[in-house]
């Protein structure tokens, strides 16, 4: 009986031990590394060697991006049923004004009619956007890239003329000159032709005119076109170096071309005889 008092003893001493070794050993994983423990054993734990490589990482940041940088403009088109504004001015199909209402409101009517949403103007108070279809989107993407197209580019000089198609012969070729004068220093001409009354005059053919006389430097930016009842206007520009020896090489091809038929027929002439 006392030997089994005493086994029970030891066991239950062991255990007691071991349960004290476990809470001492978990205390010291759960502290910060950069601390020191000292232990009834004078155990030391040393702090964690920093690391050499600095600048290879960034942090993590939720932070919106800095006002200083330049805010993208965003493309003309559908902006789906992602509507940040809470309040807007909405335009119908027709380009009438529906006044302001909440977003689900819009969101409703663009179901209704089946149409799609565009922003128009941002920075109005409240935001203006239109109910348009996909084609009316289209239309107005070409419209706002052939624009921008004719539109100079930053640092880029554009010069304008205007006359009209009853112009004579003579002041054409003074305008012409000034126009292959402006190309040669690498500017824009934005060529202008009002439609003469009672003038039946193509005027699509003076700008053909025109761009053949100053053929060999300059070509067209953005093509003849109609901008109003009888006025039509084109923009020419100075060829890249690229385009200039393409074009040097097409006209050797043509007078070669020309020459061969000429020899071509000089020999069927001299057959004939």
């Amino acid at each position: 009986m006392t030997t089994f008092s005493v086994m029970k003893i030891l066991c239950q001493a062991t255990r007691n031990e071991n349960r004290s070794a476990k809470r001492f050993f978990g205390t010291l994983l759960t502290q910060t590394p950069q601390k020191r423990f000292f232990s009834p054993y004078w155990m030391v734990v040393p702090e964690p060697r920093k690391s050499g490589v600095f600048g290879l990482t960034q942090p993590f940041c939720t932070a919106e991006k800095s006002p200083t940088e330049p805010k993208k403009k965003a493309a003309f088109g559908s902006v789906g049923r992602r509507i940040p504004h809470r309040i807007l001015h909405l335009i119908n199909q027709e380009g009438e004004s529906l006044g302001n209402m909440h977003r689900a409101e819009a969101l409703k009517l663009m179901d209704q009619h089946d149409l799609k949403l565009v922003l128009l103007q941002e920075n109005a108070e409240p935001p203006v956007y239109r109910l348009m279809t996909g084609q009316q989107i289209h239309e107005e993407q070409l419209k706002r890239a052939e624009k921008k197209k004719g539109s100079p580019k930053p640092g880029v000089v554009q010069k304008e003329l205007s006359f009209s198609s009853a112009i004579a012969k003579n002041d054409l070729e003074t305008k012409t000159k000034q126009i292959a004068h402006w190309i040669e220093k690498k500017y824009h001409v934005k060529v202008t032709i009002r439609q003469a009354k009672d003038s039946n005059t193509d005027m699509f053919m003076v700008f053909d005119q025109i761009l053949e006389t100053v053929s060999e430097k300059a070509t067209y930016l953005s093509k003849p076109k109609v901008t109003r009842e009888g006025v039509s206007t084109c923009t020419l520009r100075h060829m890249s170096e690229k385009e200039l020896k393409a074009h040097q090489k097409m006209e050797k091809q043509k007078a070669g071309t020309v020459k061969k038929d000429e020899n071509e027929d000089l020999k069927t002439s001299e057959l004939h005889q």
